[in-house]
């Protein structure tokens, strides 16, 4: 059956302030069912996600969301967790932590990781191997205050957390609960409405995906010309849209 955490108050945002106790509170009921190896819904600032971390749940995910394993999960983390996990150079690894604590921004670091990190300890292979695709990890960094209050409390617990748009495959990010796919709704354990993304669009675009190997973009997603744009003057480095990726469509790897 699935749960509200906290109701929806007329126009709320993702990102309007949550006091502390309320917003800790909440995130731990969620871990709490995916421990228990259930599913929830949660509101980020780049769309709704639903997530899991034990293979029944995340199995849960994929059928309800009739999603191909061809498309990796995302792991919920900061730029500290991707600093041990990701597989990069230091001067990468300086770009993420500039560009979350600088200019704030939302993005999806894609890269080689380190399999045998603790965090991962106690996954079932299913779920590792459900969320890299060729020795790469997606991390999710900077979606918002329920995002990193998940990252925060699931490395204080020594878990790790994936998850993916709360929309069926290929129909559009969804910005609010009460427009999540009923099947991917109905799949929830528990919900938590923090009224509508953010960065809600008409695209329905989530996260931007940045394959730090070669910044090729993997996926167009929310405050893309921000980033284009912050990496170039940062760092002289241009984020290259590939054919490939240009073709595909704004919901791609929802």
């Amino acid at each position: 059956m699935t749960t509200g955490v906290l109701e929806t108050e007329g126009d709320r945002l993702t990102s309007d302030p949550v006091p502390t106790h309320m917003l800790r509170q909440d995130v731990s009921r969620v871990l709490d069912t995916l421990e228990a190896g259930g599913v929830a819904v949660v509101g980020l600032d780049v769309a709704y996600a639903v997530i899991a971390m034990r293979e029944a749940g995340i199995k849960r995910i994929f059928t309800a969301k009739n999603r191909s394993y061809e498309k990796p999960s995302g792991m919920f983390a900061d730029w500290r967790l991707s600093r041990q996990i990701h597989r990069m150079d230091a001067d990468r690894h300086a770009m993420v932590r500039e560009m979350i604590e600088q200019e704030g921004l939302p993005f999806s670091v894609v890269a080689p990781f380190d399999a045998n990190h603790p965090v991962f300890a106690g996954l079932e292979p299913f779920v590792l191997a459900s969320s890299s695709k060729a020795g790469t990890l997606d991390m999710l960094l900077n979606a918002g205050q329920v995002h990193d209050e998940i990252a925060a409390q699931a490395t204080g617990r020594g878990i790790a957390v994936f998850g993916s748009s709360a929309n069926t495959s290929l129909s559009g990010s969804k910005y609010t609960l009460q427009s999540v796919d009923a099947p991917v709704r109905e799949a929830a354990d528990l919900t938590l409405d923090y009224g509508r993304s953010r960065y809600a669009n008409a695209e329905g675009r989530s996260s931007t995906i940045i394959n730090f190997e070669d910044f090729t973009i993997i996926r167009i997603g929310v405050c893309f010309d921000r980033l284009v744009a912050a990496f170039k003057t940062r760092f002289d480095v241009d984020l290259t849209i590939t054919e490939a990726t240009a073709m595909k469509p704004a919901n791609w790897r929802a």
